[in-house]
């Protein structure tokens, strides 16, 4: 199969965990592990989160006492596709030996009146607490927002349109490389007037970005893979459960929420909707039970995997 992989941020950086370089290469040399099995038996992307790295740097550059004005955040977002694709490029090829392993700097097209951007909820950087926030929200400028007992800044998250690279990108994979792209939902960029690409001050979410990517490669399964092992339904409630096999129509009926499990579980029903393929929602190093159907949270057409006929 063409499989298409979304890592959640927590692959590079878990909770609470010091943004330490060191660290974060041992996480992705783990999540690599698994990656590779899936790169042995499918053609493999692979796209990834950016949030807490992206955040890192953004409060770096607005403390840095030389710089006229912080980076912007296209320009971040570049940064840290850079170097998350370089890390998970280098420990994919030390995995896969003989393999042909590429990681591209992408740029996501959005439009420039979407309006996401007076509406920021795409959170980014590391967690919180309330006081800490407020002060850092006061000094900086910033939006911010709870996330769980924490608090997080948010910034917009306008809707992904295309990838700009994307003829490149399938060109790859049908030679049989390994992709690593799209990194953080990929760099958000709007044309002018004369069709010249220039970055915006947005994040765009990863998971849409990958479905909407999937879609264009054809890809037969789209794997949303995070921390957690499945969908819960009524989550934080007494009466909270796993969901198993779904399908759209059933997930679209429930309440998820929208800075974490919301934009997920979305971009999986578009994907499915759309191609009538498989996606699935669970936890990195069950990947390869999710695409056998006995772990995650699989999302189908007529709710069973592999799919078969209604008729």
């Amino acid at each position: 199969m063409r499989v298409i992989v979304a890592l959640g941020g927590n692959a590079v950086l878990k909770r609470g965990q010091s943004p330490d370089a060191d660290g974060q290469m041992a996480n992705v040399r783990t999540a690599v592990k698994t990656l590779a099995r899936l790169a042995g038996e499918h053609e493999l992307v692979i796209t990834h989160g950016n949030g807490p790295q992206v955040g890192m740097l953004a409060l770096q550059s607005a403390a840095d006492p030389s710089l006229a004005r912080p980076y912007p955040f296209d320009t971040l977002g570049a940064q840290t596709q850079g170097m998350i694709g370089y890390w998970m490029q280098q420990a994919l090829q030390n995995a896969l030996p003989g393999r042909q392993v590429l990681a591209m700097v992408t740029q996501t097209l959005v439009s420039a009146v979407d309006p996401a951007f007076e509406q920021p909820s795409k959170f980014v950087g590391r967690l919180y607490e309330q006081e800490e926030a407020g002060k850092l929200a006061a000094e900086y400028g910033w939006t911010i927002r709870p996330d769980g007992p924490h608090w997080r800044r948010v910034v917009p998250s306008p809707a992904p349109r295309r990838i700009v690279e994307t003829r490149m990108i399938r060109k790859m994979v049908r030679e049989g490389v390994v992709v690593v792209c799209a990194g953080g939902g990929g760099i958000p960029v709007v044309r002018d007037e004369r069709g010249r690409l220039t970055g915006v001050e947005a994040v765009v979410d990863k998971d849409l970005t990958t479905s909407m990517l999937a879609e264009a490669l054809e890809c037969d399964a789209f794997l949303s893979l995070t921390d957690v092992p499945r969908v819960m339904r009524d989550f934080g409630t007494p009466h909270q459960s796993e969901i198993g096999h779904a399908t759209p129509h059933e997930l679209r009926a429930l309440e998820f929420p929208a800075g974490s499990m919301g934009p997920k579980v979305e971009a999986a029903c578009r994907f499915v909707e759309t191609t009538g393929d498989m996606a699935a929602i669970g936890r990195l190093d069950e990947a390869e039970r999710i695409l056998d159907g006995s772990a995650g949270t699989i999302i189908t057409p007529n709710g069973r995997w592999p799919l078969t006929s209604t008729l």
